[in-house]
């Protein structure tokens, strides 16, 4: 078996740099051919000074000529989607709705894509999944939860009616346990200080909102075809057990592993083989403890609001998506309260009308209304 090309869209973030640490732990294996970012120009030199790839790409246009300058040799380009023409394999960590271009290209290549960034499924799902079935393709996913129970059906060997459930574990965040008279005055600082977890800071605070987990919800109804009544989230603190699956005779399977993303990065690309470096390997003689508690959705209203989309269905999903991008990136500089972001994301969602997206024209649509309702909220 030859050397796999990985692309990564989104290198210079938490997943991109953990992708680079997974291919050079392997490099009989795997090589990386292609790398893209937004505007990390020094990050995505030094990755590629490093690395030597085949093509750079950087979509801010006022930093791509440094970029080139930096590089040369190595084409500079500002197309995310040309990472896809070098690679076997696409990992698309780019954060938001921006990644959805890399998603679509990559499936209508009938390539695998090892899939975090969540907005291409809960944004344009309805226009993704037609695309699975490619030839070649194959959607990996690779945030923990969704790769657990990729591992738990794919184990199984199971009938789809044999499935009864699917069980989402969440962190709960730095706030678990927190009572929303606590949280009234709390920081950036404190939202982004995750307590089991190193993620960029989107998808941290989407933690402390529990919003990431309502995304997740969406996600998994997307990837696994399973109904939102089938779906539970429970809150499990030492996210150990990334994710279940109940069977209909009251089996359970789940995921174990210690909380570290380049296990799931290393599933996609490895898929369907297992790659041979143990990342969030278990030592058992030190784990006492395993506890699971049902989330507040009082205290962290956004959980259920992700829910209230996922059910709606039609564009929906893509608008609530998108007011949390507006509102958490309003928390992130100052403009607003952490417990202001609900109450963007509910203004949005109640005030969006909602179509079936057939088109990306449609989700693009249902993404700019989302938007306008976040920014209306913010002005009210």
């Amino acid at each position: 078996m030859g050397i796999t090309r990985v692309a990564i869209a989104g290198s210079s973030g938490s997943i991109g740099t953990q992708t680079i640490e997974v291919v050079l732990a392997e490099p009989d294996k795997y090589c990386v051919t292609a790398l893209a970012v937004g505007s990390s120009s020094d990050t995505v030199i030094a990755q590629a000074r490093l690395l030597n790839p085949e093509l750079v790409v950087v979509t801010d246009e006022t930093l791509r000529s440094v970029v080139a300058t930096a590089l040369p040799g190595i084409p500079v380009t500002g197309n995310l989607a040309d990472v896809v023409d070098v690679a076997d394999v696409v990992i698309n960590g780019v954060v938001g709705f921006a990644g959805l271009s890399v998603t679509l290209e990559t499936l209508r290549a009938g390539k695998t894509l090892g899939l975090a960034n969540k907005e291409s499924l809960i944004a344009a799902g309805p226009v993704v999944q037609p695309l699975r079935s490619t030839p070649g393709a194959q959607l990996v996913p690779v945030d923990s939860e969704h790769c657990a129970i990729h591992q738990c059906l794919r184990s199984s060997l199971r009938p789809a009616s044999e499935v009864a459930r699917i069980v989402l574990t969440a962190s709960g965040g730095p706030f678990r346990g927190r009572s929303a008279e606590s949280l009234a005055t709390v920081t950036v600082n404190e939202a982004l200080a995750h307590p089991t977890w190193k993620m960029g800071p989107k998808i941290t605070v989407d933690s402390s909102t529990l919003m990431n987990k309502g995304l997740e919800v969406i996600e998994a109804h997307e990837l696994f075809n399973i109904d939102f009544d089938n779906i539970e989230v429970v809150v499990h603190p030492q996210s150990i057990v990334h994710s279940m699956v109940e069977f209909t005779d009251g089996s359970t399977i789940a995921q174990l592993s210690q909380p570290d993303m380049r296990l799931p990065i290393g599933y996609a690309l490895g898929y369907p083989h297992r790659i041979a470096t143990p990342f969030g390997r278990i030592d058992w003689t030190q784990l006492s403890t395993l506890e699971f508690e049902t989330p507040d959705t009082t205290t962290f209203p956004c959980l259920s609001l992700a829910y209230e989309a996922g059910r709606r269905g039609g564009t929906a999903p893509a608008c609530i998506s998108a007011a949390n991008e507006i509102a958490v990136d309003a928390f992130l500089s100052g403009r607003i309260m952490w417990s202001d972001i609900a109450m963007v994301v509910e203004h949005a969602l109640h005030h969006h009308k909602d179509w079936q997206p057939t088109t990306i024209d449609d989700v693009l649509a249902a993404d700019a209304d989302g938007r306008r309702l976040a920014q209306e909220a913010l002005v009210s």
